[in-house]
């Protein structure tokens, strides 16, 4: 299963250079970029950068603090984290090549000090215990069947009285999900909890769930917007699509109608160690 999802994410070429090229292409220096230069790759999870910020608000974050991204893809978050509050932040991810390119990525735009990324399984996190501040992890836990073991893992590594901030797609009450999505082209690979199973996989885990927001109505019209840009425009010069393959554009009417028929929800839960 472990390789499936790590064939679902992988491009066919260096993920590195496809990027650096689409941004020189358009006509960007990597020697000067800002994260707003990334936005249209640089956070892999609906309503992107604004949610990061929603969660990063109830985390109690200083520059002193160390964080824990679990899942961190091409690093957007982590980033965010870093250059707002001025945190360290260490991401881990399943996918090599999204590592590397988080890495490079965040040399572009002068934060490689304050981020560090590594390869590692979100079930064995390869961190001591009581080694974090905070923690998050961003629509991670759909390609996850043993959602206990992330969970369990996180409170391991975090201190006493740390905010663990979980976002992700949830199974909703409207039906099978449609499929292709962006994390999954067919349901071997797709492995959503119930609004109530999160909660129950989080409190069994030993945390306090302090606050839960459905922001399902706002992602729906998030993903409009984006099909209508894909539609009327194209894609920008940089896109997921860059690792996700053609069939991208399908994937976000997809997830129009699965968010439109409440076939999938979005959640975020703050949490306690």
């Amino acid at each position: 299963m472990i390789d499936q999802v790590v064939s679902h994410y992988s491009s066919s070429g260096g993920l590195v250079d496809l990027i650096a090229n689409s941004l020189r292409t358009a006509g960007k220096d990597l020697n000067g970029l800002k994260t707003a230069d990334l936005a249209a790759v640089d956070e892999f999870h609906i309503r992107g950068r604004k949610a990061t910020l929603e969660l990063a608000e109830q985390m109690m974050l200083n520059e002193n603090s160390r964080v824990l991204d679990i899942g961190s893809g091409l690093g957007g978050p982590a980033r965010t984290l870093a250059e707002v509050y001025g945190c360290h932040v260490t991401g881990l991810d399943l996918t090599q090549a999204f590592c590397d390119a988080a890495k490079a990525m965040s040399g572009w735009v002068n934060l490689a000090e304050r981020v560090a990324f590594q390869q590692g399984d979100a079930m064995n996190l390869p961190f001591a215990a009581d080694e974090f501040d905070a923690a998050m992890t961003i629509h991670v836990a759909m390609n996850i069947p043993a959602k206990d073991k992330v969970y369990e893992q996180a409170r391991r590594v975090m201190k006493p009285g740390g905010v663990f901030a979980v976002y992700d797609v949830l199974q909703g009450e409207g039906g099978d999900v449609v499929f292709p999505v962006p994390w999954a082209r067919e349901p071997g690979i797709s492995h959503l909890a119930t609004p109530d199973e999160m909660k129950s996989l989080l409190t069994d885990a030993g945390f306090k769930v302090l606050n839960i927001h459905d922001s399902t109505d706002e992602s729906r019209v998030w993903f409009e917007a984006r099909a209508d840009r894909l539609a009327q425009s194209g894609p920008p010069p940089v896109t997921f699509q860059a690792f996700l393959g053609d069939d991208y554009p399908e994937m976000v009417r997809n997830q129009v109608r699965n968010l439109a028929e409440r076939r999938i929800r979005t959640i975020s839960y703050i949490c306690e160690c």
